[in-house]
């Protein structure tokens, strides 16, 4: 199967255009090749996490330094195997490279600004909510109604498309500030959690 972005409006189709062409350059394969094989379902969702760098603002103490990487890290078990590393490779956004991470459990995150947190992760969302919402970590997730239940990013799957559903009161919560060109992507935007985690 194929994975696809889907795109609503003008905006929507250029900042979808310019994510895909990202995806195809990070991916380090023509438009013939990753047609021919197509990506799968975590190489796009990998995409996604990276490109979000674009249209985030961290709070000024979430870096130490004016280059300091942006560090994207995994809760709980991994699903994306080395697609994580092939997306970022040689990568940069706003002059700063990336880092992956990968975290058995949350006392071990002392850096991290987008955090993948892994379906392995559901029974204890609602704690993990508590200890990192007011951390300047962008979470994500794609278990069913992430965002609902506190995270910042939920990845979902429409058909053969990834699309994603943004939490703004959990990303002011955490000082994030989340671009209009976003938003407006969105499948949709949540105002507050409306459902108790685990």
């Amino acid at each position: 199967m194929d994975w696809e972005y889907e795109d609503s409006g003008v905006l929507g189709r250029l900042v979808v255009r310019l994510i895909a062409v990202m995806v195809l350059g990070a991916l380090g394969g023509s438009i013939q090749s990753v047609h021919a094989q197509g990506p799968t379902e975590y190489q796009v969702k990998a995409a996604f996490l990276s490109n979000f760098a674009h249209f985030v603002d961290w709070p000024s103490n979430a870096f130490p330094t004016e280059h300091a990487p942006i560090t994207i890290g995994v809760l709980g078990d991994d699903p994306f195997g080395s697609a994580l590393e092939e997306v970022v490779a040689g990568k940069l956004v706003d002059g700063r490279a990336f880092e992956i991470k990968r975290f058995r459990k949350v006392e071990d995150i002392k850096t991290c600004h987008i955090l993948f947190i892994s379906s392995s992760e559901l029974k204890r969302l609602a704690v993990h909510f508590d200890d990192l919402s007011q951390r300047g970590i962008l979470t994500v997730g794609d278990v069913d109604r992430f965002a609902e239940y506190g995270g910042v990013i939920s990845l979902v799957l429409v058909g053969n498309h990834v699309r994603f559903e943004v939490n703004v009161w959990a990303a002011d919560k955490a000082g994030l500030k989340i671009s209009s060109k976003l938003l407006n992507l969105a499948r949709a935007v949540v105002q507050w959690p409306r459902v108790e985690a685990g």
